[in-house]
């Protein structure tokens, strides 16, 4: 079966590969004259993370005003479509993050290419790595991402919780578990009318989009839930509230505890669409907190809003958020990043919100409410697609990803989903 939904896969790719063609080369021959802005200083700025969207989303902010990007990638996907953008100037493989030749391979490329920035551009896996990469990279050039301690800090769903609570922030109620008996054992009756999940704290590609409601109809249907989950002293996960209400992420970019630059949008378990809100209580409690720790980096959070109005921070993820895609058309983000900001830069009044392409036309085909695809569609923009460098969007979707595929079909392996914002195909017990 996955072989069969491989090759088919490939197939519709290959199919839709002529007019993906078309409309580069169209793009091309028409291209509008992107001259980056002169800029007094301009910088080498080291990206990684070369597969996914929001790599080239900064690539393309840091070029234009003016700045040359070194952008690297992991081996397993050199063959990424945003290598050959015009805002790139030199591409290289690294070692994965778990190597430890990894921080090695970015002190080479740190000192070979003249780094002045380094701006990683984060997997859940890397963000670790970059963190411990950060005192041997900073002789040689700035590092904007947290040390070691923050980036525990804030990957530890638990002790983020109770970091914020320290700080008089709202966060749901959230308990440490180590093993699958203290959720046999936990209070539920204490709590009546209150629904908890299960979050893992390492990163779980597949299993951070179940929320089973806890308690289950009887006790032993509870026991039985957790138990199934991989739940040890060495794989902690939190048993949280769950807190009904809509959902928001955010991404802030923060020099030395302050805010240079800020999106929120409407969240959900598989994020693909941004469009900006202008939410000033979600924002005034992102600078409670990043003012209170501090921190240097960027940080991307999860809230939700409960029906009586109150705002609770779900997790925090001190990485760069797919939401940079919404300041897409906004001349600021280099100096944001490389400087700080004055107001704080926010997505500009003429963004048009992002989509990618194909996760919309398999949802106009598959879903049930397809005008409002359509009006995703024509009011939004492509998250890829620039006129102005057109390449990245037919090589991702025609080089990348079928590459990815013929990998997995040569090895046989199983795999969940394509996701096009991210460059990979989600794999069960992939990174």
């Amino acid at each position: 079966m996955t072989r069969a939904r491989t090759l088919a896969t490939i197939a519709l790719l290959t199919a839709a590969l002529p007019l993906n063609a078309a409309v580069t080369a169209l793009a091309w021959l028409r291209r509008p004259v992107a001259t980056p802005t002169p800029v007094a200083e301009p910088r080498t700025i080291l990206l990684s993370g070369g597969k996914m969207t929001k790599a080239l989303a900064l690539a393309r902010a840091f070029h234009q005003a003016g700045h040359r990007v070194v952008l690297v990638e992991s081996s397993r996907y050199r063959i990424t479509g945003h290598r050959f953008s015009r805002a790139v100037d030199r591409f290289h493989t690294v070692p994965e993050p778990s190597d430890p030749r990894y921080v090695e391979a970015l002190l080479t490329i740190v000192q070979s290419e003249g780094v002045d920035v380094y701006v990683p551009v984060c997997s859940p896996a890397s963000s670790v790595a970059d963190a411990h990469a950060k005192p041997l990279l900073e002789p040689h050039c700035e590092v904007l991402h947290p040390g070691p301690d923050v980036i525990g800090l804030l990957d530890d769903k638990d002790a983020f919780a109770a970091t914020a609570a320290s700080f008089g922030l709202d966060v749901p109620e959230t308990h440490r578990i180590t093993d699958p008996a203290q959720v046999t054992t936990f209070d539920f009756a204490a709590r009546p009318g209150r629904t908890f999940v299960l979050k893992s704290i390492a990163y779980d590609p597949v299993r951070r989009l179940d929320l089973t409601p806890l308690p289950r109809p009887t006790p032993a249907q509870t026991e039985a839930f957790a138990r199934s989950l991989p739940i040890s002293a060495q794989n902690p996960w939190i048993l949280q509230e769950f807190v009904r209400g809509q959902e928001f992420c955010t991404h802030s970019t923060v020099r030395d505890g302050e805010v240079t630059l800020h999106g929120c949008c409407v969240s959900s378990s598989f994020q693909v669409n941004y469009a900006h809100l202008d939410r000033p209580d979600i924002e005034k409690w992102v600078r409670h907190f990043v003012g209170e720790l501090g921190v240097t980096g960027q940080l991307s959070f999860d809230f939700i809003e409960a029906d009586d109005g109150r705002v609770y921070a779900i997790e925090c993820n001190p990485r760069t958020h797919s939401a940079i895609t919404m300041f897409h058309d906004h001349p600021g983000v280099a100096d944001a990043y490389l400087h700080g900001s004055s107001p704080t830069v926010t997505p500009s009044a003429s963004s048009r919100p992002t989509y990618w392409i194909y996760h919309e036309l398999w949802r106009l085909l598959t879903g049930p409410d397809r005008a409002a695809r359509l009006r995703t569609i024509i009011n939004g923009t492509d998250a890829i697609l620039s006129a102005a460098d057109p390449l990245p969007f037919l090589l991702v979707h025609h080089l990348q990803i079928p590459w990815l595929l013929l990998r997995a079909l040569r090895r046989g392996s199983d795999w969940v989903r394509i996701d096009f914002n991210i460059g990979k195909i989600v794999e069960p017990a992939g990174d």
